[in-house]
């Protein structure tokens, strides 16, 4: 039992030759999201600088267009130098910072759910739930119905089913996470910038 519990780990640890896949993944799929985060926030400049300054309806942020260029650089470039695996861990630590404070200043009062699922045990009595996700279905069945009555629903629905979103902050939870794994492991071996360049300084210090 023993010596096959052992051959069973030896055969896992074989696939440490191809770990890098994980960090490769994990920078391909948040580059573009984040980079699209980025890129609307400048392309909407001045709605983004009002939206961060603004108390009523905005986030209420001190120095609005300081903070929103600080999101922009963390978001756009932040996303670059991600796809390219350069700097991979210090460039995780201010788009952790982005994504905690989109979680607190605008998912959290939503709960957890991103879209509201009045099925899932997330929707309601949890400390992360949200009571108005509860009332969803009944909305989204009007929605559906003036729809079919009124609208083109084969039409309107042939590009996906219609949701109710809710906006909460389950989204930004998820990219930190990614983004503390990436801080802690680094871009990945031969497919980041930054294991060519630690391999080269490496060299150049043991000659």
């Amino acid at each position: 039992m023993n010596q096959i519990i052992t051959k069973g780990f030896a055969s896992l640890d074989k696939t440490r030759a191809a770990d890098f896949i994980a960090p490769l993944l994990l920078r391909l799929y948040l580059a573009p999201v984040l980079m699209q985060a980025g890129w609307n926030k400048m392309n909407h400049w001045q709605d983004t600088v009002a939206w961060f300054g603004n108390a009523d309806w905005g986030l209420g942020l001190p120095m609005p267009a300081l903070m929103a260029a600080l999101a922009v650089g963390a978001e756009f470039f932040g996303a670059i130098l991600l796809l390219l695996g350069l700097a991979t861990r210090l460039v995780a630590i201010p788009l952790m910072i982005t994504m905690l404070v989109a979680a607190v200043t605008v998912h959290l009062e939503n709960g957890w759910l991103a879209i509201a699922d009045a099925s899932s045990w997330l929707a309601d009595g949890t400390i992360l739930s949200n009571p108005a996700i509860m009332e969803a279905p009944e909305k989204l069945a009007a929605a559906k119905s003036l729809l079919q009555e009124h609208g083109h629903y084969d039409w309107l629905t042939s590009s996906g089913n219609f949701v109710i979103l809710n906006n909460g902050v389950e989204f930004a939870a998820t990219y930190f996470i990614m983004l503390l794994t990436l801080f802690f492991i680094g871009g990945g071996k031969y497919v980041s910038v930054d294991y060519w360049l630690q391999r080269r300084f490496a060299e150049k210090i043991s000659n």
